[in-house]
């Protein structure tokens, strides 16, 4: 088993930046792959930034250029800075890891969420 626990969500002014992380513990290993997702409100959740052992990085096209996913294999932890942001990025952002393919579809580690809200 994998435990994800986030932080870093808040409230920002659009054009402002943040920083996830999210901390992994229990059956992580440096071959999961991890992921965020968010979910706003009446919306499916939908991949954003992705991140696998060969530690190239793949993003969703509304986080091309104003997110970059990275990870720390020291201390377990990954990160998610948001610049540029939108109000259209207000979600709960979730941290996920894979133990087989990275793939959106791949995932069934999840952390609890973190809200990041974005005003105009």
């Amino acid at each position: 088993q994998v435990q994800l626990v986030e932080s870093g969500g808040g409230s920002v002014q659009a054009g402002g930046s943040l920083r996830l992380s999210c901390v992994a513990s229990g059956s992580i290993s440096t071959r999961h792959c991890m992921a965020w997702f968010r979910q706003a409100p009446g919306q499916e959740r939908v991949g954003v930034a992705r991140i696998g052992n060969t530690a190239t990085p793949s993003y969703a096209d509304s986080a091309k250029g104003r997110f970059t996913i990275s990870r720390d294999y020291a201390k377990n932890t990954l990160y998610l800075q948001m610049s540029s942001l939108k109000p259209e990025d207000t979600a709960i952002y979730y941290c996920a890891a894979s133990a087989g393919v990275c793939l959106w579809s791949a995932f069934e580690y999840w952390g609890q969420g973190t809200q990041v809200t974005v005003s105009s």
